[in-house]
């Protein structure tokens, strides 16, 4: 009898224990567009929040053909280092740069029907596959994913067998046509896997028809909530900005902002643009921790460089260099994920990507001043802040202006340092010898070089 109420009064402390149990808390961030930025962004910050909350997993629900490789990266690297354990369920596709961020997840789960694989890279615009060392470069870090999982134990007798928990040559064909597996994949195709494959190759943990079946039936948890990661317009903004295209857009537009104000009169349109391309620049880097303040510092130095080498050392030296040198160096550094300059923690291939955006937007803002330059005056929306096109014509092109050494002038622009000069009723392009020179004042010609006549102001 005393026995009896014993077990009795035991398995209602259980039920009362069980009933006060806390419900496990599942993070979860579906994925079901193009990888870029902005999904980049989106499972940044889901897996910052899901730490915060001390949350007991992460459920990424991905659906997607792939997209930038840059962004696969970042996303696997967070994924693979996160301290929260994150699992995926593939809800139909897991394609190129979706299946480098399946395979850095803890486990897999698939639905009947759904795919992973076909990760080579290649040409966002015409679909065909890049060179060989974008290839290589997306073997090794595909391989090096799957190998990050370790190695399961299997006691055999008495052998002791390790085996890959995800064979990275399983991974690594994915990418590679050229890699054949017995009874995986023959040379000449590049490896897709279906649900029942990727359970049969060890790249799927179990098959599910939703995230709650993952949740209850493969993960185990009875007891639990799921909170989900909501996007804000901040964060879709964010995610629009850091898109390298869109920065490579921004640099071309800050330096043919700053060429063309230096060329022009006044503060006008060319200052306006170039600060807000700048601001739009690196805001939302420095909200995202990458710009730290004397980045921006070293960017305006640049700026003040080439100011000086305009207006005080006319000619292109030392200052015009420095400045040129600072503006790159303060875009570039921007980008990395650097501590002041410390640079252990930043990899090769994200300076490389830093360089190429930053020489990207240069060589446009190079060949955006040539095809600007032949219309102001003209036509185009520079045509308020330039001369006319008939003041342009009426300048002299005698070649030999040496007569007009000692002659005096008036400035007809603004000489920052190359402008107009009237004299005698003639037009004539000149350069300020020192300094810069306003419309409107009185100028002598001081000498002549190389088919260029230099003037000094009389004020």
């Amino acid at each position: 009898m005393n026995k009896t109420l014993h077990i009795i009064i035991l398995l209602a402390c259980f039920t009362s224990l069980s009933a006060g149990e806390k419900p496990a808390l599942i993070y979860q961030i579906n994925i079901d567009a193009e990888i870029n930025t902005t999904t980049q962004i989106y499972l940044a910050n889901g897996l910052r929040e899901a730490v915060a909350m001390n949350a007991d997993a992460v459920l990424l629900h991905l659906n997607t053909y792939g997209g930038a490789l840059a962004s696969a990266d970042s996303m696997r690297s967070a994924i693979l280092y996160n301290t929260v354990p994150v699992y995926v369920f593939i809800d139909n596709n897991a394609a190129s740069a979706g299946a480098l961020i399946a395979i850095a997840c803890k486990k897999i789960y698939m639905r009947a029907g759904s795919s992973m694989g076909a990760a080579t890279v290649v040409n966002g615009g015409s679909g065909e596959a890049m060179p060989d060392k974008y290839q290589s470069y997306m073997r090794s870090i595909i391989r090096a994913t799957a190998e990050a999982h370790g190695k399961k134990q299997t006691i055999n007798g008495q052998d002791t067998v390790y085996e890959w928990i995800r064979d990275p040559g399983i991974a690594e064909a994915m990418v590679d046509d050229r890699i054949s597996i017995p009874n995986v994949i023959d040379s000449g195709e590049v490896l897709t896997l279906t649900a029942q494959e990727a359970v049969r190759t060890g790249f799927c943990d179990g098959i599910a028809e939703s995230a709650e079946e993952v949740i209850t039936k493969h993960l185990g948890y009875e007891n639990y909530t799921v909170t989900a990661y909501k996007p804000t317009l901040p964060d879709k903004l964010k995610g629009f900005l850091i898109n390298p295209a869109l920065q490579a857009i921004l640099i071309m537009i800050i330096v043919a902002g700053i060429y063309f104000e230096l060329q022009t009169p006044g503060v006008g349109f060319p200052s306006f643009a170039a600060i807000g391309a700048a601001v739009l620049y690196f805001t939302p880097l420095y909200l995202d921790g990458l710009v730290q303040n004397w980045e921006i510092i070293i960017f305006i130095i640049g700026i003040a460089c080439m100011f000086l080498e305009i207006f005080i050392f006319p000619g292109f030296g030392i200052s015009g260099i420095l400045g040129i040198i600072f503006i790159a160096a303060g875009l570039i550094f921007a980008l990395l994920n650097n501590d002041f300059f410390s640079f252990k923690d930043v990899a090769m291939p994200d300076v490389s990507r830093a360089s190429l955006t930053v020489l990207s937007g240069l060589i446009l803002s190079f060949f955006i001043i040539l095809w600007l330059s032949t219309r102001i005056g003209e036509k185009g929306i520079f045509r308020k802040v330039a001369l006319t096109a008939d003041l342009a014509t009426s300048a002299s092109a005698n070649p030999d202006e040496r007569s007009l050494i000692g002659r005096t002038g008036t400035a007809m622009t603004v000489l920052r340092p190359s402008g107009k000069i009237m004299i005698d009723n003639e037009m004539y392009d000149a350069v300020a010898n020192r300094g810069f020179i306003d419309a409107g004042n009185p100028i002598t010609v001081v000498r002549f070089e190389n088919m260029q006549l230099y003037v000094e102001s009389e004020q």
